[in-house]
């Protein structure tokens, strides 16, 4: 293993010019991060990648369409030699040399006079590696040290307050963001929905106390108001509470309803989307919500009252015009009637519908029908809540695909 003998120094480059030879896939890992520094980023290149085009397009770098000549790092602060030509980034480092500019070589790092670290972010913290030539390696405890700063958090760390409303995604533990899953480690308080992801309670420490907040469909159930005064009862007590729960907090689960009350208790509230179940679900059993030249419309509708019913905010003969996309959530029990009213409002017999139960999890289920029949196949087999139902052309392309000889 080489030693280590680099200095470690964090870099103030806002303003300040940087030129980065080459415009390549490496010259597209290193930008972003040195736009977002401030830097004043200048590219030298005879082409660049079509991501590298859009940061120009977008105004975030300048690009001089070229080839590399000699001084064209005059006034530089920083330099990145990533080109193909083994001879061209030696004489960007000789060139940066004579400048006194520290350049990293991409190609032979131990070439330059600087090397780009391993980096990641974290609640405000960079966090770099150097492992003394072994990129791998630096990557490698990189993300080990995230993932435990996201899910334990670091010694001194501020803890934040008040309620943070999290969307827990579509039930596998392992898709719920990467701030989502930070927070819930500094929860002292956890309100918990059935449907969100239950293997990450197991992972909460001794002193966290987790409430019961499941809704169980047409079973028994915590009013929501119950779980507003539990939410700001907490929070008012120096606690910070993490309301978790399944999918998006604001897709049909309520969570504005929560974010106003906590509001009107002057409590902070912090909110972070999660992965719908509306698309993962179908996606998680290959079905694609839209589709080039199928599909230019998706509409996500609640299911939990009949199409005929005075509380029902849907315009179900309009719906039945589209020829896009319906996801229907929370609609199994009741899936008869709406197959019924859509096919009244003119959606084919045979149009494919898809339903997928407990998508994303161990336990997922799915079968694809048409709407004429699609109430049946569901009692047949056994298709019980939670399932999304997808209504459209799209729920029968993974059908075809595989019917396709190969």
């Amino acid at each position: 293993m080489a030693s280590e003998q680099h200095y470690l120094v964090g870099l103030d480059l806002a303003g300040r010019r940087v030129v980065v030879v080459g415009g390549g896939s490496v010259a597209q890992r290193r930008l972003p991060r040195l736009v977002s520094s401030g830097a004043r980023v200048e590219v030298v290149s005879l082409h660049v990648t079509p991501s590298v085009q859009a940061m120009v397009d977008a105004g975030e770098i300048v690009w001089h369409e070229r080839p590399y000549t000699s001084g064209d790092l005059s006034g530089a602060w920083y330099a990145v030699a990533c080109t193909s030509d083994p001879n061209v980034n030696a004489a960007v480092v000789a060139d940066a040399e004579r400048e006194r500019i520290f350049c990293v070589r991409a190609d032979a790092g131990t070439r330059g006079t600087a090397v780009t670290p391993a980096v990641g972010s974290h609640d405000g913290l960079l966090v770099g590696v150097l492992s003394g030539g072994q990129p791998r390696r630096s990557a490698a405890v990189r993300d080990g040290l995230l993932e435990s700063l996201r899910v334990g958090g670091v010694a001194g760390e501020t803890k934040p307050t008040g309620v943070a409303l999290v969307g827990g995604g579509p039930g596998d533990a392992e898709l719920i963001t990467v701030r989502g899953r930070r927070l819930l480690g500094l929860a002292d308080v956890v309100v918990a929905d059935r449907l969100a992801p239950r293997e990450l309670l197991d992972e909460l420490g001794p002193h966290v106390t987790v409430v019961d907040a499941a809704k169980i469909p047409y079973g028994r159930a915590a009013s929501q108001d119950a779980i507003n005064a539990t939410l700001i009862e907490h929070a008012r007590a120096g606690r910070f509470v993490v309301r978790l729960k399944g999918g998006d907090p604001y897709v049909f689960g309520r969570g504005f309803e929560e974010l106003a009350a906590c509001v009107a208790a002057g409590v902070p509230v912090t909110v972070v989307p999660g992965v719908t179940s509306a698309f993962a679900a179908p996606g998680a059993a290959q079905v694609p919500v839209t589709h080039r030249g199928v599909t230019h419309e998706v509409v996500v509708v609640s299911g939990h009252v009949s199409p005929g019913a005075e509380s029902s905010l849907v315009d179900w003969e309009a719906l039945g015009r589209l020829r896009g996309t319906i996801v229907i959530m929370m609609g199994v029990e009741r899936i008869a009637e709406f197959a019924t009213v859509l096919m009244a409002g003119g959606r084919a017999a045979d149009t494919p519908v898809a339903v997928v139960q407990e998508g994303t999890t161990r336990n997922q289920r799915s079968l694809v029908s048409r709407l004429d029949r699609v109430a049946e196949d569901v009692v047949a087999e056994g298709i019980r809540p939670p399932a999304v139902i997808v209504v459209g052309p799209v729920a029968g392309l993974a059908g075809e695909l595989l019917a396709q000889p190969h």
